[in-house]
């Protein structure tokens, strides 16, 4: 099933897949920001692949290569029992990606805790603001260039008790 499922990507985006692989029941496709949101539609809606499920997002930080940044999103369909991973690099002086929210919901908190940890934005995000890191810290704590001996000073907002 897995090769099927990337030479089916393959016919439909071409070059705009950078990169595929199939490992130990696990395939991979790697695609550019600019055709993100157009690869995971048409991984959810063809009815040959109906990825219906977003089961996880995450980013992975690669200092000193470039792109620096990487999304990282697990896909399964419940349907036809099949998964992929599909990876989209991330510049550090632009890092932004579109919000793939509108097509699972359940993305919601994922999109925030990367936003969080690693500072890429996801544009068009119903409401991107921290998830575990409180409104003032500074900076983004999973970034490999995080000083792991910085200290934050924690504010007491008013209002709270």
């Amino acid at each position: 099933m897995s090769a099927k499922v990337i030479d089916t990507l393959r016919e439909r985006f071409g070059d705009a897949l950078l990169a595929s692989h199939s490992q130990h029941g696990d395939d991979t496709v790697v695609v550019g920001r600019d055709r993100l949101i157009d690869l995971l539609r048409h991984l959810r809606d063809a009815e040959d692949l109906a990825f219906d499920m977003a089961s996880d997002l995450t980013a992975i930080d690669w200092l000193g290569r470039e792109p620096r940044f990487e999304v990282v999103y697990h896909l399964y369909s419940l349907r036809h029992k099949h998964r992929i991973r599909v990876k989209c690099g991330v510049p550090e002086e632009d890092p932004v990606v579109p919000s793939a929210v509108a097509l699972w919901s359940g993305l919601n908190w994922f999109e925030r805790e990367v936003w969080d940890m690693y500072g890429i934005k996801f544009q068009g995000h119903p409401d991107l603001r921290r998830i575990f890191m409180y409104d003032e810290f500074i900076g983004h704590p999973l970034r490999k260039d995080y000083p792991k001996e910085k200290r934050q000073p924690l504010f007491r907002r008013e209002g709270l008790t």
